[in-house]
């Protein structure tokens, strides 16, 4: 049987992308709905050819993450857009998105825009907060207003992976997308200046082709509520706070009050910034008093 990849889901239909490069359109057997199975955008799946352009999905192979909003599977990364200024960086923000990301075992990528329109002491700001993710380990891009100057930084991180963008709203996600396709023409409103915000008319998810890789069309994550992690779980998604953390006295700390624990002792010596700390005490207590899942 023939294999392929979901690069499209609309209207009940599943466009399928076979290794020859062909577009097969495709319903999902019965056997799904009633295994409550739901085929993804980005999923591996067999499929049944009816003709050249028709079939039904047989079977989906074994995800190596999924997102519930937006609907995707096996993403490789995440590009992470924050502006410099309008709207204005926001640490909390970021973090938020990178516990998501790392939570569901996709890379991260920091792509902070409009760096150009900053003055210098905002400048100074925005370079302190870059070099501390990019010590902690992640990439992190800076980028001005100028679309070819996000494109190309951008582009040789894109190859062979599948990529999904998200990030602060009105950063101009959809305008770098646009860049990077300008045959999408994308339709982007304009900034709210009373609330901040920006929309996108995007509708449905779709991967594609951008250079020599997969990018998901998508306004990226709708939900930022950590409704599926646990106490124990959150420091695995700050990388500095789970390094520290195996040196801690006793098992199962949380580096809030006990005793000897290695992940204050990082943030009283400045291994571990203050920032990055109070985020993660933050997160821990939404956690916890979050509502039982039942």
């Amino acid at each position: 049987m023939p294999e392929g990849k979901i690069i499209k889901a609309l209207s009940g239909f599943y466009y399928v992308r076979n290794e020859d490069g062909e577009i097969i359109q495709c319903r999902g057997r019965g056997v799904f709905r009633k295994n409550k199975v739901t085929p993804l955008v980005g999923d591996n799946v067999v499929y049944q050819a009816e003709n050249e352009t028709d079939g039904y999905i047989l079977e989906v192979f074994e995800r190596k993450n999924e997102l519930i909003r937006p609907p995707i599977s096996n993403v490789d990364q995440a590009i992470l857009v924050f502006s410099a200024v309008e709207p204005d960086f926001s640490p909390l923000l970021l973090d938020r998105f990178l516990v998501l990301v790392e939570f569901n075992d996709i890379k991260p990528i920091i792509c902070i825009s409009k760096t150009d329109l900053t003055n210098e002491n905002m400048s100074a700001k925005i370079n302190n907060y870059a070099s501390t993710y990019k010590d902690i380990g992640y990439d992190v891009l800076l980028t001005s207003t100028k679309a070819k100057d996000g494109v190309d930084r951008l582009l040789p991180f894109l190859d062979g992976q599948i990529s999904v963008f998200a990030g602060q709203s009105g950063v101009g996600k959809s305008s770098l997308l646009n860049s990077l396709r300008p045959d999408l023409e994308l339709k982007t409103n304009d900034i709210s200046t009373s609330l901040g915000r920006g929309k996108h008319t995007t509708r449905h998810v779709e991967l594609i082709e951008v250079g020599n890789g997969l990018l998901a069309d998508t306004p990226g994550f709708s939900s930022l509520e950590f409704t599926t992690i646990e106490t124990d779980e959150l420091a695995y998604c700050f990388p500095e706070i789970y390094d520290h953390g195996s040196n801690c006295k006793f098992r199962g700390c949380t580096h809030t009050s006990e005793p000897k624990c290695a992940v204050i002792r990082g943030v009283e010596e400045g291994d571990i910034q203050q920032f990055r700390y109070d985020h993660y005490v933050s997160f821990l207590e939404e956690i916890k008093d979050r509502k039982p899942r039942y």
